[in-house]
Parts: structure tokens; C-alpha cells; sequence
């Protein structure tokens, strides 16, 4: 077996132990997500040291992002209990710091390879894409990233991610890959802008990169917009138009869904001498506090049916998207393999006419042919041979470089699809395969009903999650499975 292809069937066994214990319904989604691959490496949509497992993080992800000293290591310490991460009024950390549950009694920090190399996390690999964007830049992901543990029980079966402050204008090109990176990835976003700013006009490049195109994801309810510090806003006339303009200035921004939320830490908010107004302020930060801790809990129980969706999405992705690529890609190289065909035959034949014109010069037609017909049959058997064996290397070299003018536009759709295409169209293209053939290598009967056989699967998956997270009859699961029997 291959060193790649150990390594990846090594991380896997390792998840799947990991889930064994916590999560056994997803330990079944990592082995149907086995067998995709098995059909994807037979149609060279992935390659032997790569698995669709890997492509999507195992563990619920928060990513916390915003703006510079919007106070959101404040707020991730006063959530796990610790003074994990260093705050202030300046940038006080440029690297993204992923913290996760740990049983040892101390707090700890690992370099970025501890998450680069473990495909659990949400940054498996990441290096691998930061470098064609920054060349040099991913061997030093150590600067990019950090991993942090910590023994607070808020933190068991969930991963928090505290971002460098956001600022459009000077984040490397890097930088803004890992960020959207984050936000593709993470189960709940949290977005946060500093009520000390009242002007969010003036970061307005820096809003409409946190916030564009949110109206167009389908997951767009995952994000929340937080203003924080708003305590500091008790001593306008109208503290009320800080929270409007905030609004305006997001909605100015494309922002038409994800809640917003204005709270501020107790523990360092500036004093309400007014009584009334005090407990409004607090009465509106602990509801939307409590809000906030709500949707951080759910993420577990979401993550798992997010991971199910990804199987099905995976699974229906082989017939919706893979192989209508694929069977176009072939039909282009087809019709440009018999056009170049055609046109060199033909251009032959000319030539051959031609330079035998003058000796046919006078002769009828059937002469012309009886003439040719008897210079051939004087021609050795050798040359006969070396004449077909000509004809059809040309006919190889030509379907060859058929294959290799479409790389570019297979390599177009790969970036539309997230599909190897220019790999999978290099296997179907070889020199062994049938030119006529309708359906891609690796996509035969068999593999059809495997990919199938997935699909209903993930239905079942679902029904087992709702058995452990709902219970509509009002019964428990034991005493329903008792009745059934």
C-alpha cells in the first residue's frame, strides 16, 4: 500500500475511533463516506492520499470574527471560565487561535501543525492551500495559527476559533483565504463590531467583507452580529440611534438575514449612574447573552445532521454533478479527436494525390486504379504494416492531444464543481479506452447501486439522530421500540 494512501486510512481509523464512544451514528458516516471514495478513486476524482471524510470537520465549529478591540478574546475568556486569550484595547494576537476541551488542569498552546496535520480539525491541510496564494507562506503555518486546551466543561464536543482583528484594507491575501476558509466551515459564525466605533461608515470595506453575500448562502442563519461594549453608548441623548446606525450601515452592506445582538462584559462595562437605564442595558445584554449561549450549545446537534447532509450532498454529487462533467468533457474530446482526425487523413490523401498526379496524368480512372492496385501488391508486407501502424499512432497522438486541449476548460469546472475533472478526464482519456464509450471509467452498475445504496442510507442515519434528540409520542426510545415489538 502506497505511504499516502496508509496515511490518509490511518486518520481515518483514528476518527472513527474517536467517534466509536461519542457518536456512533457518525462512526456509520465515515465508513459510507469510505465506500464514496472507493468510487471516486476509480473514477480519479480523488487521489489514493485524499478522502471526502477529511474534507469536512468532524468536531462543531464557532468561529468568532470582527473587527480590531471589538472584544471578542473578552468574550470567549468570560464563555470558557479562563483567561485563555489576551485582551485589550489594541491587536493584541495576529495569529487564528482554535481552542478546544482538554482534561489536563493547565491550559496549553500548540503550534499550527498540531491542527495542519490532523484531519479532525478544521484546518487540516490548510498549508497546502495557503501556498499557491502566498508562495513560502505555508511552511510557516505556525504563523498563521495556534491551538490552545483548556479543561472548561463549556467547551466539551465543540471547537472555538478567536480570529486576528479584521481589518480589509491591510489582511494579506492569505489571511482573507483562512477567513473564508473558516466561514465555509464553521456551524455558527459570530460577527463582532465595537460600539465605541459610532461611525461604521468609515469601515465600510472591512463590514461588506464580513458580511457580503450573505443573502445568497443557504446556511446564511448561522451568522450573528454582535455590537459589542455597548455600555459605552448609556451616555449618548439617544443610545438607541448607535444600535440603528450599526443596523444601517450592515444592511448597506448586503446583510439581510442573521440576528443581531448588542451586549457588553459586566465585568468591565463603564458605570450606569441611572438606575433605570442600568437595568434596561443589562436587561437587554443578558437576553441576548442568553440567546447568544443558546445557539453556541445547539451547534453539537447541528453539527451532526450538517455531516449527514455532507454524505447525501457527496452522494448525489456523483450523478448530479461528476458524471454530466465528465460525460461532456468526453463528448468535446470525441468530436475534437474525429475533426483532427479528418483534417490530417484528408490533408494525406491530398498529398498523396497529389505527388502521384503526374504519374496518372493520361490515365482513365479505372487505370489510374488498376495502376495503383499493382504498385501496392508489389509493396512489401513490411511497409503495408508500417503504413497502419503509422495511421494509427497519428489517430493516438491526435485523440492525446485532444484530451490536453480541454485540460484548461476541465480545470475551469473544477473550480465551478470542487471535482478533480482535469484528473478523472486524464483516466478516461488513455489510450486503452474506447473512444465511443458513453458512461466515465469507474461509473459502471455496481458503483451506481453503491452510490444509491448511500443515499437511502443517510434517511436512516437522520431517523436515528431524531431518536436521540426528539421524542414526539412522548415516550421514551426503549419503551417506543417495546411497543413496535
Amino acid at each position: 500500500m502506497p505511504r499516502t494512501t496508509s496515511a490518509i486510512q490511518h486518520r481515518l481509523q483514528q476518527l472513527e475511533t474517536h467517534l466509536q464512544a461519542e457518536n456512533p451514528v457518525l462512526l456509520q458516516v465515515v465508513q459510507r463516506f469510505r465506500q464514496l471514495d472507493q468510487v471516486a478513486y476509480r473514477m480519479g476524482l480523488l487521489e489514493s492520499s485524499e478522502s471526502y471524510a477529511t474534507q469536512i470537520p468532524w468536531w462543531p465549529l464557532i468561529a468568532v470574527l470582527g473587527t480590531f478591540s471589538a472584544g471578542k478574546s473578552s468574550f470567549i475568556n468570560q464563555y470558557v471560565g479562563v483567561p485563555l486569550q489576551r485582551s485589550g484595547n489594541q491587536a493584541v494576537d495576529d495569529k487564528y487561535t482554535v481552542v478546544c476541551y482538554s482534561n489536563s488542569s493547565e491550559p496549553r498552546t500548540l503550534p499550527g501543525l498540531a491542527l495542519d496535520s490532523d484531519p479532525r480539525f478544521p484546518f487540516y491541510k490548510v498549508s497546502e492551500k495557503i501556498e499557491p496564494i502566498a508562495r513560502g507562506e505555508g511552511a510557516r503555518i505556525d504563523a498563521y495559527l495556534q491551538l490552545k486546551t483548556c479543561p472548561s466543561e463549556v467547551l466539551r464536543g465543540k471547537i472555538l476559533i478567536d480570529s486576528p482583528g479584521f481589518d480589509a484594507d491591510a489582511q494579506r491575501t492569505s489571511t482573507l483565504k483562512i477567513t473564508e476558509h473558516i466561514v465555509n466551515l464553521s456551524d455558527l459564525v459570530l460577527v463582532f463590531f465595537d460600539a465605541r466605533h459610532p461611525e461604521p461608515g468609515a469601515m465600510r470595506d472591512t463590514l461588506t467583507h464580513l458580511v457580503r453575500n450573505t443573502i445568497q448562502r443557504n446556511d446564511s442563519e448561522k451568522f450573528l452580529y454582535i455590537l459589542n461594549q455597548i455600555d459605552t453608548t448609556a451616555r449618548e441623548d439617544n443610545p438607541e440611534e448607535v444600535v440603528a446606525a450599526w443596523q444601517r450601515a450592515l444592511g448597506e452592506c448586503g446583510l439581510t438575514a442573521g440576528r443581531f445582538y448588542t451586549i457588553y462584559n459586566a465585568a468591565a462595562a463603564n458605570p450606569i449612574e441611572d438606575d433605570i437605564l442600568r437595568a434596561r442595558f443589562e436587561k437587554r445584554r443578558d437576553q441576548d447573552l442568553g440567546d447568544i449561549q443558546d445557539r453556541m450549545q445547539q451547534v453539537e446537534v447541528e453539527r451532526a445532521y450538517r455531516i449527514i447532509g455532507a454524505l447525501e450532498q457527496t452522494a448525489r454529487s456523483f450523478s448530479d454533478t461528476a458524471v454530466p462533467a465528465l460525460q461532456d468533457l468526453l463528448r468535446r474530446w470525441r468530436k475534437r479527436t474525429l475533426i483532427a482526425d479528418g483534417i490530417a487523413f484528408s490533408s494525406l490523401l491530398i498529398a498523396f494525390i497529389v505527388f502521384s498526379w503526374p504519374d496518372w496524368q493520361g490515365l482513365s480512372y479505372q487505370a489510374a486504379w488498376w495502376q495503383w492496385l499493382t504498385a501496392t501488391q508489389h509493396s512489401s508486407l513490411l511497409t503495408g504494416l508500417g503504413l497502419v501502424a503509422g495511421a494509427f499512432g497519428l489517430h493516438l497522438y491526435l485523440r492525446q492531444l485532444a484530451a490536453k486541449s480541454l485540460q484548461r476548460y476541465a480545470r475551469q469546472l473544477e473550480k465551478r464543481h470542487q471535482l478533480k475533472l482535469a484528473n478523472a478526464l486524464h483516466r478516461n482519456t488513455r489510450f486503452w479506452r474506447n473512444l465511443w464509450r458513453q458512461q466515465p471509467v469507474g461509473w459502471g452498475k455496481k458503483h451506481q447501486r453503491q452510490v444509491s445504496t448511500v443515499l437511502e442510507q443517510t434517511d436512516r442515519f437522520v431517523q436515528e439522530l431524531n431518536d436521540r434528540f426528539t421524542d414526539p409520542s412522548g415516550r421514551s426510545v426503549s419503551e417506543s421500540a417495546a411497543t413496535s415489538n
